[in-house]
């Protein structure tokens, strides 16, 4: 009741200015409050991804050095299998010089 006598006594300009800055300093302390509010409430859970983010790059360094050191096993395994091949050929060409020896050794003999 005392503020509506207060306001009826001043001037229009004078109280538009006073509801103007009283707006302006509520609007102020409910953005404040929201802002402590969120901070309080989501910093934690940013440490904690914060924390896991930190533990997934370790991870992921982990992988990579096993990626690297699986690449190193492949090629290792790709140069025993190109020496592999190339003792099978050797093998085959063998079998097939022989096959021809026999065939020879049989022809020879029917002769």
């Amino acid at each position: 009741m005392g503020s509506f006598i207060i306001l009826q006594v001043m001037s229009v300009t004078a109280a538009v200015i006073l509801i103007v800055a009283l707006l302006l300093v509520a609007g102020l302390i409910g953005y404040l409050t929201a802002w402590f509010y969120a901070k309080s409430v989501y910093t934690p859970i940013i440490k904690g991804l914060e924390n896991d983010k930190a533990e997934l790059k370790r991870e992921v360094s982990g992988l990579k050095d096993d990626i690297s050191k699986l690449e190193t096993k492949v090629g290792n395994l790709n140069d025993k299998i190109g020496e592999l091949e190339k003792e099978i050929a050797d093998k085959e060409k063998d079998i097939s010089d022989k096959v021809n020896e026999i065939r020879d050794l049989k022809k020879k003999i029917k002769e």
